[in-house]
């Protein structure tokens, strides 16, 4: 097992890019392995790493098709149903309440307003 090679900050070669940089380009790392990485210097914590990927390896994005567009409205549509009163709240529904606003909060706690 050799070692990664790592650069500095805005250091890095041509023909190296991150993750989102790949895909910016149209382009995922397709299983190869982390090629080097990058190291940006903090004072009180360890470094900032970030992995890279050689750009001539990538492939392709794969197409979205019709059963994953279909899969991803499905989980959607799922994160905006109250589990409380089976209604479709128009908005995701935060993980901390569980529940719709009117659902959590029944007598108008929300605002502040007694009823």
């Amino acid at each position: 097992m050799c070692a990664l090679p790592v650069y500095r900050w805005r250091l890095a070669p041509d023909g190296y890019a991150t993750r989102r940089q790949l895909r910016a380009l149209g382009l995922r790392p397709g299983g190869q392995d982390v090629a080097a990485q990058l190291e940006r210097p903090r004072r009180r914590r360890g470094p900032l790493v970030a992995y890279l990927y050689r750009i001539d390896r990538a492939k392709p994005v794969r197409p979205m098709t019709p059963g994953r567009w279909a899969a991803i409205a499905k989980a959607n549509r799922a994160r905006r149903m109250c589990p409380g009163c089976g209604r479709d709240a128009g908005y995701v529904i935060p993980t901390s309440l569980g529940t719709c606003v009117p659902c959590a909060y029944p007598q108008g706690e929300a605002h502040g307003i007694a009823a």
